[in-house]
C-alpha cells in the first residue's frame, strides 16, 4: 500500500492534481469558519443543538455545520444541488430542456449555464429567508442578530449569495484540475466535519463509563461490515450483454463486437434519501414555531427513532428511488440507440421488447438498493436510540463518505494504470457510480 501511495505522488501531473485539489479544499474549510457579520454565533450554536433531526439539522449536515455557524458558506454548495435536480427533473417533461440534453457536449454547457443563473436566483432567495429566520431566533430571550433591519438583510443576502457562487466556483475548479468531482468533494468534507467531535465524544464516553469497551468493539466490527456491504452494494451492477453487428462503410468493417450495459442496483444513488428527509423533516420544522399539544404530538410522532417515522422513511426511500430511476433512465432511449447503432441484446428483439426487457431488469434491480438503502438511513437512529451510541453512524453521511471515495480512487487507479503502474487492487478494478451525487 505504501509503494502504490508512494506512485501515485511519483506522477507529476497526478500529484499536481491531488494537491491543488487539497489547497482548494483547505480554503472552502477556511471560510467555513468566517462569519456573517451581525450574529451571535455562540446563541446560533445553542439554538441548533436542538434541532437535530429538523430541516434545519439536515441541511447543517450537508454544508458541513456552516448554517449553525453562520458563515459566509452557510448555503454551501445546496443551491447548486437543488437547481441541478430541478433542471434534471424539468428535462423530462419540457420539450427544450429534452433537446438540449440530447444535443451533447454543446447541450450539457448550455443547461450548465442555466443551472448556475438558477442557483444565483435560489440562493439570493434563500440567504433573504436566512436573514429573516436568524432576526426570528431568540433562545432563552437573547437575540441571534442584535441590530436586526435592512441593513444586516441586504449584507446577509449578498454574502451568502456571493459565498455559494464562489464555492461552486471552487468545486468546478476542482472537477476541472483536480482531481474527482469538485461538487462531490465538497459535499465529502462537509459529511467528514463531524468526525472528531464524534471521536471526542465516544472518547469522553468510554472514559466515563457510559459505554463499555466490549460494546464499542462490537459496534466497531458492526461498521466495517456495513461500511463493506455499502461498498458492495454501490459498485455491484446488471451486466446487461449487447452485441453489434458488423457493418461496411468503404473499405472499413465497423462493429462486430460485444459489450454490456452497467444497470447498477441503486440508480438514483442518495437522492431519495434526500427527498425522504426533507419531507418528514417539515413536521418537526413546524413543530419549533408552533405552540400546542397537537403540534408537540405531531413533532414526538415524526422525530428521528420514532417507529412511524422509520416505516414513512422507509417506503418514501423506496417510492422515490423508483420515481427518480424513471425520470433519469429512459428504456425507450436506451432501445432507440442500440437499434440506430446496430446493438441488439441477444435472445430479445430490437426495438419495444428491448426497452420492455430493460425496464424489467431496472425494475426487479431497483427494489433490493432501494431497500438495502432505507435500512441504511434508520440505521443511525436505531444505533443511537438502541445502542446509545456517542456518534452518528450511517444514513445519508455513509453514503456519501463510500460513494466519494470510490469515485476518487477510480479516477486515481486510472491514472495509474495509464501510465503502467499497478492499481490498488490487483485483479478487477475499483468502480464509482457513473457520475452519481
Amino acid at each position: 500500500m505504501f509503494e502504490k501511495i508512494k506512485n501515485i505522488f511519483n506522477i507529476p501531473e497526478l500529484r499536481r492534481r491531488i494537491l491543488f485539489t487539497m489547497a482548494l479544499l483547505v480554503v472552502y474549510r477556511i471560510g467555513g469558519h468566517l462569519p456573517t457579520a451581525g450574529i451571535d454565533t455562540q446563541v446560533l450554536a445553542e439554538f441548533f443543538r436542538a434541532q437535530r433531526g429538523t430541516l434545519f439539522g439536515m441541511y447543517d449536515l450537508f454544508v458541513g455545520g456552516n448554517l449553525s455557524r453562520a458563515t459566509i458558506f452557510a448555503l454551501g454548495i445546496m443551491p447548486y444541488i437543488t437547481s441541478s435536480i430541478i433542471m434534471q427533473l424539468m428535462g423530462a417533461v419540457i420539450p427544450f430542456l429534452e433537446k438540449l440534453q440530447r444535443e451533447g457536449e454543446q447541450g450539457r454547457k448550455k443547461i450548465n449555464q442555466y443551472t448556475r443563473y438558477a442557483t444565483v436566483g435560489l440562493a439570493l432567495v434563500q440567504s433573504y429567508g436566512i436573514s429573516l429566520f436568524l432576526e426570528s431566533l431568540a433562545p432563552n430571550g437573547v437575540p441571534v442578530v442584535p441590530n436586526p433591519g435592512f441593513g444586516f438583510k441586504l449584507i446577509t443576502a449578498i454574502t451568502m449569495t456571493a459565498g455559494t457562487i464562489f464555492v461552486m466556483w471552487l468545486g468546478e475548479q476542482i472537477t476541472e484540475r483536480g482531481i474527482g468531482n469538485g461538487i462531490s468533494m465538497i459535499i465529502f468534507i462537509g459529511c467528514l466535519d463531524a468526525i472528531p467531535s464524534d471521536l471526542l465524544n465516544t472518547y469522553t464516553s468510554l472514559k466515563g463509563g457510559a459505554i463499555g469497551i466490549i460494546p464499542l468493539t462490537l459496534i466497531g466490527i458492526l461498521m466495517i461490515l456495513v461500511t463493506a456491504s455499502v461498498v458492495l452494494m454501490t459498485q455491484g451492477a446488471r451486466k446487461i450483454p449487447v452485441q453489434y453487428a458488423k457493418r461496411v462503410v468503404g473499405r472499413k468493417v465497423y462493429g462486430g463486437q460485444s459489450t454490456y450495459i452497467p444497470l447498477g442496483f441503486n440508480t438514483a444513488g442518495v437522492i431519495p434519501i434526500i427527498f425522504a428527509q426533507s419531507v418528514l423533516s417539515f413536521p418537526m420544522t413546524l413543530g419549533t414555531f408552533i405552540k400546542g399539544e397537537w403540534a408537540q404530538n405531531l413533532t414526538a410522532m415524526f422525530s428521528p427513532g420514532a417507529f412511524l417515522y422509520n416505516l414513512i422513511y422507509g417506503l418514501m426511500i423506496i417510492f422515490f428511488a423508483y420515481f427518480y430511476t424513471a425520470i433519469v433512465i429512459n428504456p425507450g432511449d436506451m432501445a432507440d440507440n442500440m437499434k440506430k447503432y446496430g446493438g441488439f441484446i441477444p435472445g430479445i428483439r430490437p426495438g419495444s421488447k428491448t426497452a420492455e426487457y430493460i425496464e424489467r431488469i431496472l425494475t426487479r434491480i431497483t427494489l433490493p438498493g432501494a431497500v438495502f438503502y432505507a435500512l441504511i438511513a434508520v440505521l443511525p437512529t436505531i444505533l443511537m436510540r438502541s445502542a446509545h451510541i456517542p456518534f452518528y453512524f450511517g444514513g445519508t453521511t455513509l453514503l456519501i463518505i463510500v460513494g466519494v471515495a470510490l469515485d476518487t480512487l477510480q479516477q486515481i487507479e486510472s491514472h495509474l494504470l495509464m501510465r503502467h503502474y499497478e492499481g490498488f487492487i490487483k485483479k478487477g478494478k475499483i468502480s464509482g457510480r457513473s457520475g452519481r451525487m
